[in-house]
């Protein structure tokens, strides 16, 4: 009978501990922003964070999770370019606890938080890895200016490139006769100007999938990347990338990097997909204050949006431009500039592509939520539709679909010449 009693303790106890959770995936996204690793498990995971000094490490304690799989995933995940990780390793700590430790380049400020299950995803504790003095978007855009100006001489009074040799464009009434468009051997505007390239989606947010395997995130950025050196090449114009890799930014501090370095325009560039695969066309959307001009709008919108469930966002942090209450403020002038751009935009995308919609349609899009910056998103072609998914990943039409949205951005320009601007360089740094 004692025995039997020992047995049946035994296997009480040994049935009533929690088993190892395995871990299915760890993903690691490097960028000078920030570095985001990723664990995903099918239950939350118990953890706790340490940063330890003399050398510097990150030590994350993992409870009830299976070792075997942890070691499995992280290994060759730590690439020789990432900014703060410099190696991983998992051990057993004790028992129940599996440590990882990570080795770091550089002093940085991590952020730990969990994500609930959405999409193809499961439940991911996020660590994301902050350089201790976090990346200036206005001093980096004028570090990159003053190398594109300064001549190999490095005279010390020479003024910015064909500013102050270019006649001032003055601004027009919209019932004045239109002007000539400019040679394109000279500029189109009278001042430097800059315009924010955003590539919609990245890291753990991969957008639209096509049904050859192409991901939105790639092809937006491909993209972005080519409209980017075109307008740098072009007298008087600065392209600024809101991403130049794979990694996710969330859909406002999109809008604070736009604002920071005082963009003039704001374009996001995205691959539309849609449940049926016969859908297809090039479409321009503008911001809505009033609801969405159609449904697809609204849908697409929605689906746009919910890029920051997927990508994920700390919602513990408390930024004060993710707390700003962009409701409250004007966006009359904001969108009647912004459908300006988006029709100037889209004429040249005929061209190019078949169009999806003959007008510039609008919703609720939060990318595009910057007071003052005219900004559009620019859906390319359908990537749910066989042949434009193969077009999308053509070389030959992603410089065209560049050229044709920067032909459109000249156009507007040319119609709509950008108003005085103090320089950058005297802007409040904390703005």
């Amino acid at each position: 009978m004692k025995a039997l009693l020992l047995a049946l303790v035994l296997f009480g106890s040994i049935g009533g501990a929690r088993a190892a959770d395995r871990v299915s995936a760890v993903r690691i996204w490097p960028a000078q922003e920030y570095t985001r690793i990723t664990i995903e498990s099918e239950k939350p995971v118990r953890h706790e964070l340490l940063l330890v000094k003399n050398p510097d490490r990150l030590v994350l304690d993992l409870e009830d999770v299976d070792i075997a799989s942890v070691q499995q995933e992280i290994a060759g995940k730590v690439l020789p370019n990432d900014p703060y990780v410099g190696q991983m390793r998992a051990g057993r700590y004790k028992p129940g606890v599996v440590r990882l430790v990570l080795e770091l380049k550089a002093e940085v400020k991590p952020q730990i938080f969990m994500l609930k299950p959405v999409g193809d995803y499961g439940h991911r504790l996020v660590l994301d890895i902050y350089p201790l003095v976090a990346l200036d978007p206005l001093m980096a855009l004028l570090q990159k200016s003053e190398a594109r100006s300064v001549p190999d001489e490095a005279v010390a009074e020479a003024a910015p490139p064909a500013v102050a040799e270019v006649p001032r464009i003055e601004a027009r009434p919209d019932s004045a006769p239109k002007p000539e468009a400019s040679p394109k051997s000279k500029p189109v505007v009278a001042r430097m100007v800059t315009i924010v390239i955003d590539a919609g989606h990245g890291g753990e947010d991969p957008g639209a999938k096509g049904r050859g395997g192409s991901h939105e995130k790639n092809v937006t950025l491909t993209i972005a990347r080519k409209l980017k050196s075109i307008i740098d090449a072009e007298p008087n114009m600065r392209a600024v990338l809101t991403r130049d890799g794979d990694f996710f930014i969330p859909l406002q501090v999109r809008v604070q990097k736009a604002r920071k370095v005082q963009a003039d325009l704001f374009v996001s560039v995205h691959a539309d997909a849609f449940v049926k695969p016969h859908a297809r066309g090039s479409s321009v959307f503008a911001l809505s204050e009033r609801g969405a001009t159609s449904t697809a709008a609204k849908w697409l919108a929605k689906r746009e949006n919910d890029a920051d469930l997927i990508g994920g966002v700390n919602l513990d942090v408390k930024d004060r431009y993710l707390a700003m209450t962009l409701a409250d403020l004007s966006l009359t002038a904001q969108i009647n500039d912004s459908l300006k751009l988006g029709k100037a935009v889209l004429s040249e995308l005929g061209g190019v592509n078949s169009l999806h919609k003959n007008d510039v349609e609008q919703a609720g899009f939060a990318v595009l939520k910057a007071p003052d910056v005219p900004s559009i998103l620019v859906e390319t072609a359908f990537i749910s539709n066989p042949d434009e998914e193969r077009r999308l990943n053509d070389e030959n039409y992603q410089q065209k679909m560049a050229q044709a949205i920067f032909k459109g951005i000249r156009k507007y320009f040319t119609k709509n010449p950008p108003l005085a601007k103090s320089t950058l360089a005297s802007l409040d740094k904390t703005n």
